[in-house]
């Protein structure tokens, strides 16, 4: 009897150290070959480079605004690359919003491998560009899509906490944890305790200081919708939410959810 518990501790300490070491393979999921924007449906996009604060020169895809309108700074989700959401930035350009597509490290043909610590100082250079083309804190809209919600929250407290918040953040199917999304996805490891990247939003969105929209889908099995409402929940006033019925992880942009978040940005920046 000693024996068999024993191999069974062993198997399991090596299924724990295993997701521990490809633990990033599981969080990140890149895609190359990204296209010009002229290929897409956002030809008016241009490719520019971003500069991080360790050398790296990420290309990204840019749209200033119309006059008196902002800037949305959309940071992806974890999968695939900029080009793949030129559908979902197409309402915002119609509308006269400028959009920074924020390319990653790690992701289409730029250097690097990703990490939460990588990330953030990707969004970092993303507004130090915002800057150097003359888009003050006040007009910019910080977008996070899932795993880029939590680089928008840690840019919002960071522009916060110098004294100058950005205008608004908009949250798309946002968690409050990755350790708490992993917990609930590997129930028989204790994930919450091994994850690297923690991208911890809910214990620092109170300090935001900055209008939140949050939209989330009411069948999403991936983030599911009680993360939405927790993280919402910390957040400090004034916030919306908006729980989008019928609608799952990757499907939000099938429910005119670019019509909510255009009228959440017009009342806003109208007050």
């Amino acid at each position: 009897m000693g024996s068999f518990l024993t191999v069974i501790g062993v198997g399991y300490a090596l299924v724990v150290g295993g997701l521990f070491v490809i633990q990033r393979s599981l969080l990140y999921f890149p895609s190359d070959n990204v296209p010009v924007p002229a290929e897409t449906l956002v030809p008016e996009m241009a490719v520019v480079s971003l500069t991080t604060a360790d050398g790296l020169e990420l290309d990204s895809w840019y749209a200033p605004a119309a006059v008196g309108r902002p800037t949305i700074v959309y940071f992806c989700g974890n999968g695939g690359h900029i080009g793949m959401r030129d559908a979902k930035v197409r309402a915002y350009l119609d509308a006269g919003f400028g959009v920074l597509l924020v390319g990653y490290r790690g992701y289409g043909d730029n250097p690097g491998s990703p990490s939460e610590r990588g990330l953030y100082s990707d969004g970092r250079a993303a507004l130090g560009f915002m800057r150097e083309n003359g888009v003050a804190p006040r007009m910019r809209v910080l977008y996070g899509e899932s795993l880029g919600s939590g680089v928008a929250v840690q840019l919002a407290i960071e522009q916060s906490g110098a004294g100058d918040p950005v205008g608004a953040v908009v949250l798309e199917a946002p968690f409050t944890s990755v350790g708490a999304v992993a917990q609930a996805h590997y129930p028989f490891v204790p994930a919450r305790w091994i994850v690297r990247d923690r991208f911890d939003s809910v214990s620092k969105i109170a300090r935001v200081g900055s209008p939140v929209y949050i939209v989330h889908g009411e069948g999403d099995r991936i983030v599911p919708v009680r993360y939405g409402r927790r993280l919402f929940a910390a957040a400090a006033e004034p916030k919306e939410m908006r729980i989008v019925g019928g609608a799952g992880h990757n499907d939000l942009y099938d429910f005119d959810v670019p019509e909510g978040v255009i009228a959440f940005l017009d009342r806003t920046f109208r007050d």
